[in-house]
């Protein structure tokens, strides 16, 4: 029955363990770069930028504009069909349209341009050194779950070996081979090795939840990481000389490139504020019409002879002939648009001769951020060359201690062994053991801790000498 029911256990943690989605790195690495917040808001940056370098392009096309009215005019007028003064409302439409390019402007527009273009590289830059400083982030917090997760199983391994040595313990005192103050030593080194793991248990269950909140994954109950064997070999970027890897890093770094690019971007602000010294030249065409919708006089094509005076000598009246008239409707649509069309044209010249001092002011401004530029470049490159050389220290020292903790760890091990066969024997106390098992335990949870800062330490190494991280 005990059988059945430890089955019973097996497969249901089994089942349950197997629905659990497993990430790798990489996986967690895609996860993290697509859903952090930072990222995203770099790549609306981006994507601000390209709409920046769209309005400077903009400036080398012709602006062009239409414009249309209609107007009610109400008060008095004189009515054309009786000659009376009004009240009366009469109404017209205007419409103009006019295109204006600018011909030259200090080159402003092609210095605008450029920089527009070097935003955008410069906004790549970022976005790109955002990714691999998360991708780092993430891979530590990896690390730190693989170190957690093994030291559980240290912890497991370690509390296996307490629960054996109580077991032979109890059968030896129940022979009669020792004493039974011999076994509470080792209940007490039970129940630290129960406390160890529920601790260790504790830290891998933090850890995982870290992780996942890193990558924005609620579920933290279904989530775990891949389980993988890794081999500590020495790396080959150790046999690299620290010169030689920030020499690489200043080619690969894209915080280096972001500095040198922002150089570039203070140049052309500096070209930008002296194109406002320089006259500017542009091109227009205007034209406009008019439309009315008020009744008019035409021409019938006859002649009215009308007097206009009398000649003194003899009384005989002055007579002249007028064009006959009549009152007709508002013109055509199509005739008035053409008929009363106006056009204008010319170019337009712009000479700045004093302002003030403020364009040369700007231009000594941009000089000054020219320089702050600058400055913060060469200090980029040089907290670069400290961090890597500090990097390349680390991993050096990590590497060694990892060594000698294994070292240590081997020692603790076969000291451990022959001090279980002198207990079994009777040749030595409880207490002389349990020392030499807890030495063998604290040895075995420092060489995973010195394993996985050796890890981590390398990975930073590699990370500014361009390698992809990987696990």
């Amino acid at each position: 029955m005990k059988k059945i029911l430890s089955f019973l256990i097996s497969l249901f943690t089994f089942i349950t363990y197997a629905q659990v989605k497993q990430y790798t790195l990489e996986e967690c690495v895609m996860i993290a770069l697509e859903k952090n917040i930072s990222i995203q808001q770099s790549e609306l940056d981006l994507e601000g930028a390209d709409i920046d370098k769209a309005d400077a392009f903009g400036n080398f096309l012709p602006r062009i504009n239409a414009q249309s009215q209609h107007i009610w005019n109400n008060g008095l007028s004189q009515n054309i069909t009786n000659g009376l003064i009004e009240n009366l409302t009469t109404q017209f439409s205007s419409f103009g349209g006019n295109i204006g390019v600018t011909l030259f402007s200090g080159k402003q527009n092609i210095n605008q341009l450029a920089r527009a273009n070097l935003n955008i590289i410069s906004r790549q830059y970022q976005l790109e050194d955002m990714k691999d400083d998360i991708s780092l982030f993430v891979a530590n917090s990896y690390l730190q779950v693989m170190f957690n997760k093994e030291l559980e199983q240290v912890q497991k391994y370690q509390l296996q070996l307490a629960q054996q040595e109580l077991e032979r313990t109890q059968i030896r005192i129940d022979a009669g081979v020792q004493t039974k103050a011999e076994i509470y030593e080792i209940e007490a080194n039970l129940a630290a090795q129960e406390q160890a793991l529920v601790q260790a248990e504790n830290a891998f269950l933090l850890s995982r939840i870290s992780l996942a909140q890193l990558l924005l994954i609620t579920d933290y109950e279904n989530f775990d990481i891949a389980t993988v064997d890794y081999d500590v070999p020495l790396s080959q970027i150790l046999l690299e000389k620290p010169k030689k890897i920030y020499e690489k890093a200043l080619t690969l770094r894209n915080d280096v490139k972001v500095g040198a690019t922002n150089i570039e971007i203070a140049k052309k602000d500096i070209d930008l504020a002296k194109g406002a010294l320089l006259p500017s030249l542009s091109a227009f065409y205007n034209y406009n019409t008019r439309i009315s919708y008020s009744d008019r006089f035409i021409e019938t094509g006859n002649l009215i002879e009308t007097p206009i005076g009398v000649v003194k000598e003899n009384g005989s009246i002055v007579v002249t002939q007028f064009p006959e008239r009549e009152i007709s409707g508002a013109q055509s649509f199509r005739n008035q648009f053409s008929q009363n069309d106006g056009q204008s044209y010319g170019l337009s010249l712009n000479i700045p001769i004093f302002n003030g001092l403020s364009v040369k002011n700007n231009i000594k401004r941009r000089k000054l951020n020219l320089k702050r530029t600058e400055n913060l470049f060469e200090q980029t490159k040089l907290d670069l060359e400290n961090t890597i050389n500090q990097a390349y220290n680390n991993a050096e020292g990590a590497y060694k201690f990892y060594e000698a903790s294994k070292k240590t760890l081997k020692a603790r091990r076969e000291a451990y062994v022959m001090a279980e066969q002198r207990f079994e024997l009777g040749v030595m106390n409880s207490y002389d053991f349990i020392q030499a098992k807890q030495r063998y335990e604290i040895s075995a949870s420092d060489n995973v801790r010195a394993k996985y800062d050796y890890i981590f330490k390398l990975k930073v190494l590699e990370f500014y000498f361009g390698l992809q991280i990987t696990i």
